[in-house]
């Protein structure tokens, strides 16, 4: 990873901030990893899934993304070089929702098979991006951003099979 000195830091300061200020509701317990990544399947088990990080970086999304908007929003913000988690489909899904939660406004990129995408609050209002629908099996990269260059706040990212 990009600037791990820097993501140390910050997931340190991050897991107080989420042990003491903060508790969204879909807040995992201290000692779950930050920056995790995951294989599904269809009907996988727990549904949702959270895995947790800590957005930003100083990488333009739209350089990330490689365009500056696609279908499910803007190329907004910055993230990391490299990216925040793997997810790694077993199969196709007929519907899958990836759904950021956050106390600071947070993007979304995502790149696998068939593209790359971008959210910045499309699926619901406020500050939390998503992007849902059908997905190819394989493997997605996901980032996590921030609106400010070296800007950095707690997530937690949300998968599920569930409409």
């Amino acid at each position: 990873m990009c600037g791990n000195s820097t993501r140390v830091a910050v997931a340190i300061a991050a897991g107080a901030f989420w042990s003491g200020l903060f508790t969204p509701t879909l807040a995992l317990p201290a000692q779950l990893p930050l920056f995790e990544s995951v294989t599904v399947s269809p009907k996988f088990d727990p549904d949702p899934m959270a895995i947790r990080g800590i957005s930003g970086g100083e990488v333009a999304a739209e350089k990330i993304a490689g365009r500056q908007e696609t279908s499910t929003g803007p190329c907004a913000g910055f993230a990391d070089e490299q990216p925040d988690h793997i997810l790694t489909l077993t199969a196709f899904f007929s519907y899958l929702s990836l759904q950021v939660e956050s106390p600071q406004d947070t993007t979304l990129i995502v790149r696998g098979p068939g593209g790359s995408w971008c959210s910045d609050d499309q699926m619901s209002p406020g500050k939390n991006p998503g992007i849902a629908g059908q997905w190819r099996a394989g493997t997605y990269e996901i980032w996590i951003g921030s609106y400010k260059a070296k800007s950095y706040h707690p997530y937690s990212l949300e998968i599920t099979e569930v409409r």
